[in-house]
Order: C-alpha cells, then structure tokens, then sequence
C-alpha cells in the first residue's frame, strides 16, 4: 500500500474510530494513535478507556491536545500510520487556548502542510457538526464553523473522505 492521507467523518457515535482502527489494523504493520482529548472528567475518562480497548496492544499510543503536528513530525516510519482522533477535539482545544479564529485556521494550514509532506500516511477522524441545529451561543457558533472549515481544508488533501452514518461508511472521494 502507498502513502495516503484519510478523513473520516461523520456524526457522534457513528462507528468513525471503529472503521478507522479496522483499516488501520487490515492496512499497516506499524500504527500510531494520536489522541487530543484531555481527560477532565469522569465522563472523558471513560470514553478514553474505551478507546483504549478498543485498540488493543498492536498500537503506540501519544496523548497531544495542541502540539499535534510537531509530535506527527517526529514519526518518520515510511510504512507506517498515524491515526489522528480527533480534529474535533483538538479545534476545541485551541478555541480555549486562543480566542482567535485565524490562528487557529493557522494551525489547520500547519496540519495541511504536514499532510502534504509525503509520510507517514495518516487517517484523520473528525466529527461533522453542520448538519444540526443552529448552536445558540456565539462560542458554539464559531466552533462549528471552524470545524466545518477544517474539514473541507483536510477533506481537499485527503486522498480518501469517508463520511460515516450508522456505522456505514460512504466513500465520499477515493475508494479503498
């Protein structure tokens, strides 16, 4: 298998780190999961735990909430995957961080760029949240928006765009 950049997307609890630890698992010997939570909460806690079990013992495991391209940087295994989860997480992480739309777009560019550098490949799991309600606080607002930007930044570099309902996967671009 070549080099190859995936997003999968799609709504909560719609099977996204599921499928992509399945192809993940069916298509490279050498895995890394990059997780951007932060676990503040007992809720959080078991949601990683989840994860956790889920992957099983063939995995290298970083936590990274806001440095993730520089931490990807350092993995330079030409056969290998980083399976990043999730943009969504790490958007909301920097949307704490700084209270500054462009320079979180800024690091989306960064992330992009890396993308583009030719390896390792990497499966991007990141939640669709445009398709609901308007949120009805501005902080809300922005975060979707910020999201939906991202995806489509990531979604244009990306070889393959799954979009994910009910634990289907719909091939949006590329096939596998």
């Amino acid at each position: 298998m070549g080099r190859e950049v995936i997003l999968i997307t799609g709504g909560c609890r719609s099977g996204k780190s599921r499928f992509a630890l399945d192809y993940a698992d069916r298509h490279f010997s050498k895995k890394v999961y990059l997780a951007t939570a932060e676990v503040l909460d007992e809720e959080m806690a078991r949601r990683v735990e989840m994860h956790q079990k889920m992957r099983g013992p063939g995995w290298q495991t970083i936590e990274e909430p806001l440095e993730i391209v520089n931490r990807m940087r350092s993995y330079r295994e030409e056969d290998g995957v980083i399976l990043l989860d999730c943009i969504t997480l790490w958007l909301s992480n920097l949307l704490l961080k700084w209270d500054d739309d462009q320079k979180v777009m800024e690091q989306v560019e960064k992330l992009m760029g890396m993308m583009k550098e030719g390896r390792p490949s990497m499966i991007v799991v990141s939640n669709e949240v445009g398709m609901s309600i308007v949120p009805a606080d501005p902080l809300s607002r922005r975060f979707r928006d910020l999201s939906g930007m991202a995806n489509q930044r990531i979604g244009e570099v990306s070889d393959i765009v799954i979009f994910m309902v009910s634990g289907i996967p719909i091939f949006l671009k590329g096939k596998e």
